[in-house]
């Protein structure tokens, strides 16, 4: 594989060389397996261009300038010997889907791979020959949005070991091991298919060492322990006892599948090790989808951030995964429409949710749990701040019984010197004041604090947390400064004192203020 490594790289074929190449039109078309506009941008026979739509649009190509893409005689021959190609005369066809991974965490400039350039998944054909007109039931995904959302989320930190669970075509593990961010990775599948695959992207990556276990759930590695844990699992809430596509379905029931990997990843983790997946949960009828999920979270003993991107009602969701399949449009697309939609019905599903969940092993005795819902663009990659927030979270308890004992004290009252040093705050980088107002009014209607960077939340608030974001930077206690704005405002020094105790925890936990 080296030598086909090199061939793809010398030739540019790259996320940025092929988007380069195909241009916005044509690249957007392509993202909704339109190839018609890509067909047209690449016309020409550079190696860039032969090598994309060769394995890019996967239609075939004649044998001589694939052969001339690389500067090593026998380029052809290698692409069979490896299994990618097959050869029929003069022409050449994809035997599978090998697509550029574009690394997720910012490289300086004049990084060694160029970079953004993480290196190969190798993955089925949305239609492997000879499976018929649906996916094979051991069919093995590429590279997508959600194994881009998952590897933007995973934490920037340098580990020891780490797991990806349910690998399929070895996307994250291949992020974990270019990244620099583990010293040695672990893939494990219940596909032998996807375990065979994940090898030749790592292969094709460079990626050397990584270890593959076949196996089921967490059953491979049960007497082990991991500095992190990712995992993009078969999420997908199927028909009960439905498993047609291992790719996507685990056979559990409902959700399941994710709820008991939440529950039982602290078993498998390092003492302030880190969980992260991709999870699917229900919204039954009569019961808040975030009671359902901030269960979970509680059963699993982490500290935990549960974060809902999106929900589509039941139909949407069955229409969604039978074009994922392939099966809309076949005679059977109605039969297994219906049977998704009564599964619903019979279990009182109004709707199923798509997120991210995070969870650390952490020695409190109470873990600091969080769920909430963000549709809004966050800034990424997520990973670079997801310990902050959970960081975030821990401290604003501990900052919330400190501001109870400021609270309780009296206007002009000295509170002792360990409350005093537990209430100081800084407010975050990024965050940014709005007022909003009749123009020339002497006092706002309204005053928002907005984060410019990180989760960009924005919370309206009054004059006293305004004042403070003006003025804490981690260096005074907050009873003189309230003391200070209570006089500047003319408020009560103790009602700005429990007002403040009221409010500041929420908006510690929310990421404006920060214990220094």
């Amino acid at each position: 594989m080296d030598r086909v490594r090199a061939a793809l790289e010398g030739a540019g074929y790259t996320v940025g060389g092929v988007r380069a190449l195909l241009g916005p039109v044509a690249g957007g078309a392509l993202a909704r397996d339109e190839i018609v506009p890509g067909l047209r941008a690449i016309a020409g026979g550079s190696p860039l261009e032969v090598l994309t739509r060769l394995f890019w649009l996967q239609v075939p190509v004649d044998a001589a300038p694939l052969e001339a893409a690389s500067e090593a005689p026998g380029f052809v021959d290698d692409l069979v010997a490896a299994g990618l190609v097959e050869r029929s005369g003069g022409e050449v066809r994809a035997r599978l889907h090998v697509e550029p991974l574009e690394s997720v965490v910012p490289e300086p400039p004049g990084a060694a791979d160029g970079g953004g350039h993480a290196g190969y998944v190798v993955s089925d054909l949305k239609v492997r020959p000879g499976s018929g007109d649906v996916v094979a039931p051991d069919h093995v995904v590429g590279a997508g949005g959600a194994s881009g959302n998952l590897a933007r989320l995973v934490v920037h930190r340098a580990v020891d070991n780490a797991l990806d669970l349910g690998t399929g075509c070895g996307v994250q593990a291949v992020h974990l091991a270019r990244r620099g961010g583990a010293r040695t990775v672990t893939a494990t599948d219940v596909n032998p298919r996807a375990l065979d695959l994940a090898a030749m992207s790592f292969a094709l990556s460079g990626v050397e060492g990584a270890e593959l276990l076949e196996g089921s759930f967490l059953e491979p590695v049960r007497d082990r322990r991991f500095d992190l844990i990712v995992s993009n699992p078969p999420f997908v809430v199927a028909p009960s006892g439905d498993r047609r596509f291992t790719y996507r379905e685990s056979g559990m029931p409902g959700d399941d599948f994710c709820r008991r990997l939440v529950a039982e990843a602290r078993g498998l983790l390092d003492d302030g090790g880190y969980c992260q997946l991709l999870a699917n949960w229900l919204h039954v009828d009569g019961v808040p989808w975030d009671e359902r999920v901030g269960a979970w979270a509680e059963e699993s003993g982490c500290d935990a951030w549960v974060v809902q991107r999106d929900v589509q009602d039941p139909a949407e969701y069955a229409e969604l995964w039978l074009r994922d399949s392939c099966e809309a449009g076949t005679p059977e697309y109605r039969t297994r429409y219906g049977a998704w939609l009564d599964h619903f019905e019979r279990h009182g599903v109004t709707g199923v949710g798509f997120g991210w969940i995070t969870l650390r092993r952490g020695g409190a005795e109470r873990p600091a749990i969080r769920v909430e819902e963000i549709r809004h663009a966050v800034e990424q990659p997520v990973g670079a701040y997801a310990a902050a927030v959970l960081d975030g979270l821990a401290a604003a308890r501990e900052f919330s019984t400190a501001c109870g004992e400021l609270g309780m004290k009296g206007a002009g009252a000295e509170p002792d010197a360990g409350a005093l040093g537990a209430a100081m705050l800084r407010t975050a980088a990024g965050v940014v004041q709005e007022q909003i107002g009749p123009p020339g009014a002497e006092d706002p209607e309204r005053i928002v604090l907005r984060q410019t960077e990180r989760l960009r939340r924005a919370a309206g608030v009054g004059t006293i947390e305004a004042a403070l974001a003006g003025v804490c930077d981690g260096t005074l206690p907050l009873a003189p400064l309230l003391d200070a704005i209570a006089q500047l405002t003319g408020t009560d020094p103790a009602q700005a004192r429990a007002h403040a105790a009221a409010v500041l925890p929420e908006l510690v936990a929310d990421g404006f203020f920060e214990l220094p």
